[in-house]
């Protein structure tokens, strides 16, 4: 059976000396960290937190966080993490979408939870436990787990079980609930480590927020093998930097914009970070340019992941990633992928259509939301809703997702293509590009970019020279805004919704 519940006793028992998390200088050992799960997955029971029960977390990277993630399944119960950058109505809303039974959260985040308490469900409302203290109305953490068992729970879980509700980024509307099985977390475990070339002595570095799906990419294969975790409480590229050259760490994962700050950092030196095997690109494209720059500069340890959450991935290896720098590379084994065209047929190799794919990870559906699940998953294939191609040795070309086409006069113009010319101009770190109205065309693009730290260009300037550099008429800017930084999510993905939608009040147009 493939179950997670049983796999950290599993370690702490075969490689319990093994270093298995270090967070802020303090390294605990599998035997140190089983025991931290089992008290705490008893402290919630002894809140009557059962089977089938949605324990919510809403938390910043920290120790806890990573010991909820296992201890919560041990009991049957299910993982809700949710982003600490959600204020209260966001909040409010996706608590009661879940149906959380409990919430585990911290002292800063109790203003946001105070302005809704009111509105939470009895049972959430008596069951708000924090990590880091204790406050009228809530329970301590530390406290529970001081008068709880440290053996593991006795409880039955099968593969089947729900392991997760992952809430989406938002970036293509209002959040939506995948639920996610015991099976397809084990999945990821077992498909990505091999992936990656993981071992049991690799040290796996995660500086991006946990509560972000991509997280489970490089956590479940480095628990799975009894490998070492290393979290940083936020990313941030000097002291990533610094991380990686002190624990020798093998494995990251980042996504593009954590990339380019490290590669940009001050404290950045190729042999600082010579202990690295694998740099893994995911949670959006990485542009050709910088694609380039870092084989340059840290050659053989490129990797990239193009994926969903709902449940379908293509991998770029290490041995691809200069020869096939265009692509994402290929699903693995065991998935499946069509690009079709509007009418569901095959698109023929080097034809654009929509990417769709099936695999062990799919998804168990959107929760609440049958009607969206059937939309999402047809026949047993998850349609993305982005667009690609595949080319003749059926490597995956990503053009861009359909919400981001833009119509104009008729044409359809992919904002990636501009947006890999505009990042080749050396002021430019980042470069969203998007539709706005358009009297005459219906819409235009636009470009949003973010400069290099100390470089200088105007408006005028950048977009001149994009509009020089692209391949058609009908791909040049009207304008570019250049911003000091991007709306994202809490995965770091850029919401390019939320530059969009003022230009769109008041028109017809989907944002």
């Amino acid at each position: 059976m493939l179950e997670l519940a049983s796999l950290i006793n599993r370690q702490a028992r075969f490689r319990g000396a093994a270093p298995a998390l270090t967070f802020e200088g303090t390294t605990h050992t599998y035997a140190q960290f089983a025991e931290r799960v089992n008290r705490t997955a008893h402290a919630m029971a002894g809140l009557g937190i059962g089977r089938g029960d949605k324990v919510a977390s809403l938390l910043g990277n920290c120790r806890e966080l990573v010991e909820l993630t296992f201890a919560m399944p041990s009991l049957g119960a299910v993982n809700v993490p949710l982003s600490p950058l959600l204020m209260g109505p966001g909040l409010r809303t996706l608590l009661a979408d879940s149906q959380a039974a409990a919430l585990v959260t911290q002292v800063s985040m109790l203003p946001a939870i105070e302005s809704i308490r009111g509105e939470l469900s009895p049972e959430l409302h008596r069951r708000i436990v924090l990590v880091d203290g204790a406050e009228p109305g809530c329970f301590g953490l530390a406290e529970l787990r001081s008068a709880a068992s440290a053996e593991p729970p006795q409880v039955t879980v099968t593969q089947d079980d729900l392991f997760n509700i992952m809430y989406t980024s938002g970036t293509t509307g209002l959040p939506k609930g995948i639920m996610h099985t015991h099976f397809v977390r084990a999945m990821y475990a077992l498909q990505m480590g091999p992936a990656w070339r993981m071992t049991p002595e690799s040290v796996v570095l995660h500086t991006g927020a946990i509560v972000f799906n991509g997280a489970y990419t490089t956590l479940m294969p480095c628990v799975h093998l009894g490998a070492h975790y290393v979290l940083a409480r936020q990313f941030d590229a000097a002291a990533a930097i610094a991380l990686i050259e002190r624990h020798r760490v093998t494995h990251t994962m980042m996504v593009p914009a954590q990339i380019t700050a490290v590669l940009d950092s001050p404290a950045f030196a190729p042999e600082k970070l010579a202990s690295l095997q694998m740099i893994l690109s995911l949670g959006a494209p990485l542009h050709e340019e910088q694609k380039k720059r870092l084989n340059r500069l840290l050659p053989d340890r490129f990797y990239e992941l193009y994926g969903l959450t709902e449940g379908f991935v293509t991998v770029l290896d290490v041995r691809d990633s200069v020869r096939k720098s265009g692509s994402v590379g290929v699903p693995p084994p065991f998935f499946s992928m069509r690009i079709v065209r509007e009418d569901g047929t095959d698109a023929a190799v080097g034809e654009i259509g929509e990417i769709i794919g099936r695999g062990p990870i799919l998804m168990s559906g959107y929760h609440n939301r049958p009607d969206l699940t059937e939309k999402a998953i047809r026949k047993g294939w998850l349609f993305t809703g982005d667009m690609g191609f595949v080319d003749d040795e059926g490597y995956l070309h990503l053009v861009d997702r359909k919400k981001d086409m833009i119509d104009s006069g008729g044409v359809k113009v992919y904002p990636r293509d501009i947006e890999e010319v505009a990042a080749r101009h050396p002021a430019v770190a980042e470069v969203a590009v998007f539709g706005v109205p358009d009297d005459k065309w219906g819409e235009t693009p636009v470009a949003a970019v973010l400069l290099h730290s100390g470089a200088q260009a105007s408006e005028d300037e950048l977009r001149e020279w994009i509009n020089g550099q692209v391949a058609a008429r009908y791909q040049r800017l009207s304008r570019v805004l250049i911003m000091k930084d991007f709306p994202r999510s809490a995965a770091g993905k850029i919401l390019k919704r939320e530059m969009r939608a003022p230009f769109w009040q008041g028109r017809d147009k989907s944002i």
